[in-house]
């Protein structure tokens, strides 16, 4: 009678996996969008520059070199090293006014921005709450804004107002406002069902305290994802009001007045238009990517 003998094996203890931190599982989402983390990079770098401008640039943006008249870029023929994106015509460097420009463009959108985000969160929270008149009265008000193109709406504000920098990043914010109203409004009338809501009114919570501290903080994401293309938008209508002369007032340095002093030199001197339209496009373009990876990193659908 043989008996037969049973190997045992060692079961290998499986360690479950570390939960993330809700910063943690936001950056995993974020960078896996390499668009997103490339705007951010550029985004942080023009930060850089507005902030230590002061540094940062080689020349003072008003600075007028009358032996360096419409000189070309360092690397091209004629060009000089001191003047690396060339000047302008009346021998100012270019480099150093897109740098200073940065400052005023990235001021503007965090002015309008945070305006035009705070009156409507306020308004959107009141319609989607109260509803009844009070949503109607503001919604239609919302909607006549929006039956107009938003940079024909500011033209006509800045043109009543006067124009300069101020005026002009007021005219972006109101024309920026209906956005976040309709997006806040809709938010809330989604949370107003929810059962923690229900909850929170029949123990007795104030309208106040269900507005600010139950529902805002469950709609901040969208909003989040919207003011960040907003700044897109907001430098977008500022360079066009700049264009149009109707934003920052020469000699100031911006990306939009820049382009249009440079409109005669098209043919002969390239890069004085160039330059400031390429860091116009290319920072609008870094938020739009920042903004689609926000939208991807914070919409719980997209996470599934």
């Amino acid at each position: 009678m043989t008996t037969s003998t049973k190997t045992s094996t060692t079961d290998i203890p499986l360690t479950a996996p570390v939960p993330m931190t809700p910063l943690q599982e936001f950056w995993h989402y974020f960078s896996s969008n390499k668009g997103a983390v490339a705007g951010l990079a550029f985004i942080v770098l023009i930060c850089f520059m507005a902030v230590f401008a002061n540094i940062v640039a080689p020349h003072s943006p008003s600075d007028q070199y009358r032996d360096a008249l419409l000189l070309p870029p360092a690397w091209l023929e004629g060009g000089n090293w001191s003047y690396v994106l060339g000047t302008d015509d009346v021998g100012r460097d270019i480099l150093s006014r897109l740098i200073y420009g940065s400052r005023l463009s990235i001021a503007v959108g965090i002015v309008a921005v945070t305006a035009s985000l705070i009156m409507g969160i306020l308004l959107g929270l009141v319609a989607g709450y109260f509803r009844g008149v009070i949503d109607t009265a503001i919604m239609r008000i919302v909607d006549i804004m929006l039956a107009m193109p938003s940079l024909l709406l500011a033209i006509a504000i800045v043109a009543i107002l006067g124009p300069s920098i101020v005026n002009a990043a007021l005219a972006i914010s109101i024309v920026s406002l209906p956005h976040y109203v309709r997006l806040t409004r809709a938010a809330t009338m989604a949370e107003m069902s929810r059962d923690y809501v229900t909850s929170s009114r029949v123990i007795g919570a104030s309208p106040l305290r269900l507005m600010f501290i139950c529902i805002l903080p469950n709609c901040l994401a969208p909003l989040i994802v919207q003011a960040t293309l907003g700044f897109s938008s907001a430098i977008l209508d500022m360079a066009a009001l700049g264009f149009l002369g109707l934003g920052a007032q020469p000699p100031t340095p911006e990306w939009g007045s820049m382009l249009a002093d440079a409109l005669q030199f098209v043919q002969r001197a390239w890069w004085v238009v160039t330059f400031p339209g390429l860091m116009i496009l290319i920072t609008v373009l870094a938020f739009n990517l920042m903004g689609d990876g926000l939208r991807d990193a914070l919409d719980p659908k997209l996470k599934q």
